[in-house]
């Protein structure tokens, strides 16, 4: 049995300006199935940090594996 997902979590980039973020999440509100977006001022700053990391992490070994890409 599969389990069901009752929210989904974005994590930008770069922190943006609320009315920068205006036009993605009314886009977000188009798709279907969504029943409300909500923006979130940066106090989840660990999710946040912790997802940039790794990013930036993958992007330094991925220079690393291949540094003249």
């Amino acid at each position: 049995m599969t389990d069901r997902l009752g929210a989904l979590t974005v994590v930008l980039k770069d922190n943006i300006r609320e009315d920068d973020a205006e036009g993605l999440i009314n886009a977000i509100k188009q798709l279907r199935g969504v029943l409300s977006v909500k923006g979130h001022v940066t106090d989840i700053e660990t999710h946040i940090a912790e997802d940039r990391v790794r990013h930036e992490l993958g992007q330094k070994l991925i220079k690393l594996v291949y540094p003249k890409s």
